[in-house]
């Protein structure tokens, strides 16, 4: 048996995707320890792990609008958006979570350490302990290395020398951007006694690993990805708090195709495109069942061949769907596509853009602004469920994920830096035995 110590940020998709890995750790035999915000304790425990919550850093919980400290839904600037998350998560708390990680290790003495993506202080933290660790990096891969594309702007890859030049300017001003965050991820690293950096991206690529939870294949994976970077496969499970759910429909009284709207687990002002997804399902020969999740419950009239709900899990509707319009979602893209279900993508932020560039690339859907009206979304709804093409794709992209699950390659690496010999190949680039 090991000891390992994951810390998480509660930020919606990401929680689900470390906390399987952490439940399936449990599951071979390990002793597993979160540290994360108090809203995560449920899944936490539910997962078979012992759960520490943030003294210094500040409590996350997006869940909620009204607790949500972020707000990275309110109208503002990119600029002011970049601003909001470094400063409340990525870059501002950086001393805070450092030293809730290191209190936490000196408590648990962990053989192995998982850290969330968003916190640069976590692996200032992490870094600091010398324990063999891992950034868990819980969407596609974006660093500024060589071959990658800018973050958020649902670029697809770049062609040529004109593409290259985008991205190099792209990404110029995408560390102008952050530089504020340089001097607190700095301080931190000055309080405990270490360097500080030139770049405040340099911190990413400090620790042992840096574990990519998709599918290579799905992804724009770089000509220069480092040796440190290791595609792991994505992370299917389904949240705790997902809501029971028993099909409304009897057995056999409709051959339509299921639809699933699915549009996340924290707000983004998602109420508009909402009711115009729903009204786009209703002038089509389907049947709907659409999750309204964060927001309010729907108001507006709802045509007959749509249900609504709070939430489904993933793993019982997806079986049974012939496709998705969803937010662009990691998890939810991935679950989608491990059922082979063409997608319709209406990304509001985030990764969401980016994963929508990666669904159109591989060929298994389309990508919609979230502003698309009900004529627009019937259209390209009535595209990926009629299309050969888009099928063809989400089956090969199932395979792939099929593979990935099969080989559990996050489970391997997670034990490979705990001192558990024979799980990785030496130089093999993250590949099993």
């Amino acid at each position: 048996m090991k000891r390992f110590l994951f810390l998480i940020v509660e930020g919606g998709g990401n929680v689900p995707a470390q906390m399987s890995i952490a439940r399936r750790l449990v599951a071979r035999g390990h002793q597993v320890h979160v540290l994360a915000d108090r809203v995560v304790e449920g899944e936490a425990v539910s997962a078979g792990c012992r759960f520490h919550t943030f003294v210094r850093a500040p409590q996350h919980n997006t869940r909620d609008r009204q607790a949500d400290v972020v707000r990275d839904w309110e109208p503002s600037s990119p600029v002011a958006q970049i601003r909001r998350v470094g400063n409340h998560v990525m870059f501002g708390p950086s001393a805070a979570y450092a030293r809730d990680l290191l209190d936490t290790i000196e408590r648990v003495r962990p053989d192995a350490l998982a850290v969330d993506c968003l916190p640069f202080g976590a692996i200032v933290g992490a870094e600091k302990s010398g324990i063999p660790a891992a950034v868990l990096v819980h969407y596609p891969f974006l660093g500024a290395v060589e071959g990658a594309t800018p973050f958020g702007l649902g670029l697809h890859p770049a062609r040529g020398w004109l593409g290259k030049l985008r991205d190099r300017v792209l990404f110029a001003i995408m560390r102008r951007m952050s530089r504020f965050g340089l001097a607190p991820v700095n301080a931190a690293r000055r309080e405990l006694g270490m360097a500080p950096l030139r770049d405040v991206f340099d911190q990413f690529h400090t620790l042992s690993r840096s574990l990519v939870l998709t599918s290579r294949e799905y992804d724009f994976a770089p000509s220069g990805l480092p040796a440190h970077v290791r595609y792991v496969g994505p992370q299917l499970d389904d949240p705790s708090w997902a809501e029971d759910w028993i099909p409304p429909w009897p057995s056999g009284a409709s051959s339509d195709p299921l639809v699933v709207v699915s549009l996340g687990s924290t707000y983004q002002r998602q109420e508009k495109a909402f009711a115009a997804i729903v009204q786009a399902l209703g002038r089509l020969p389907v049947r709907g069942l659409a999750t309204f999740g964060t927001i309010d419950v729907p108001t507006s009239h709802v045509p007959s061949n749509v249900v609504v709900a709070r939430s489904v899990p993933h793993a019982a509707v997806l079986p049974l769907a012939a496709a998705v319009v969803c937010h662009g979602g990691h998890g939810t893209v991935m679950k989608a596509l491990a059922h082979a279900l063409p997608l319709v993508v209406m990304p509001f932020g985030r990764d969401q853009k980016d994963n929508g560039a990666r669904v159109e690339v591989c060929g298994a859907g389309v990508s919609l602004p979230p502003t698309a009206g009900p004529a627009r979304i019937a259209s390209a709804v009535r595209r990926v469920l009629e299309g050969p093409a888009f099928h063809a794709s989400a089956q090969r992209m199932a395979a792939v994920i099929a593979r990935d699950v099969r080989e559990d390659r996050a489970v391997a690496e997670m034990e490979a830096l705990a001192g558990i010999p024979g799980t990785i190949r030496a130089g093999s680039g993250g590949r099993l035995r």
